[in-house]
């Protein structure tokens, strides 16, 4: 099922959007629906809600203060980083590189918000500013 939504786009970004519908022979819908979707993280069903670190257990809010990004997604990330900094990117390692940046947006936010928990509990001594 489909939702219906109403935003607004500076002009500088719908115009991009324009354009790229133009070139590719798309709907400029399609286009940003796709976008969208390239940018949108998924979210990992095993990983506690973010508004749900207060009703685990210690150990699990230590294991999500503690936890790391998996090596093989920061190894493929840097390889793209660089590739990118080096203009070797094609559209579909942009496509990559952007959805492994949300992810690890998301896991970062995940890992501070149980660092935030684990000193609101004492389990952790605040971070020295």
């Amino acid at each position: 099922m489909n939702k219906r939504v109403t935003l607004s786009l500076p002009d500088k970004l719908y115009r991009r959007a324009e354009e790229l519908a133009r070139l590719t022979d798309r709907a400029i819908g399609d286009v940003l629906t796709e976008t969208i979707e390239i940018g949108l993280p998924p979210i990992d069903p095993d990983l506690p809600p973010l508004a749900g670190l207060d009703a685990l257990d210690d150990d699990a809010v230590l294991a999500q203060a503690d936890s790391a990004w998996v090596s093989e997604a920061d190894r493929r990330f840097s390889d793209l980083l660089q590739r990118q900094q080096a203009g070797e990117l094609t559209e579909l390692d942009r496509a990559e590189l952007q959805a492994l940046l949300s992810a690890y947006q998301v896991a970062l936010l995940r890992k501070a918000r149980a660092l935030n928990e684990a000193v609101r509990r004492g389990l952790r001594e605040p971070l020295a500013p």
